[in-house]
């Protein structure tokens, strides 16, 4: 079982801008959805505050921003994991290489 380094080495630094990015599409989203509820909720013709505040958040706009939350929250893990998985595969070529140089030392 041998890995490239290399090619995952090469694989986060390719992938590095796409999660920045998706990390701030997210955090984005997340307060931007505050912004979102107060300007719906300044909408509602409603008196009470609690009325107002589910008017909003049953609004189909703030509903579409939560979706588009849960995307940008989907893309941000699967590139982060994929990430976490090239760092492994560093670390499993190295262990690999100090195994490989142990049984080379025991043999000679």
């Amino acid at each position: 079982m041998s890995h490239d380094p290399h090619k995952a080495i090469d694989y986060i630094i390719a992938s590095a801008g796409k999660f920045s990015k998706a990390k701030a599409q997210r955090v984005f989203l997340e307060e931007f959805r505050k912004s979102k509820k107060a300007l719906l909720m300044a909408q509602s013709t409603a008196d009470a505050a609690n009325a107002r505040e589910q008017f909003a958040y049953a609004h189909p706009e703030y509903i579409e921003l939560l979706e588009g939350l849960r995307e940008a929250v989907e893309v941000e893990e699967k590139l982060r994991w994929d990430l976490i998985a090239a760092q492994a595969r560093v670390e499993v070529w190295r262990t690999e290489q100090a195994n490989n140089r142990r049984q080379d030392r025991a043999t000679t």
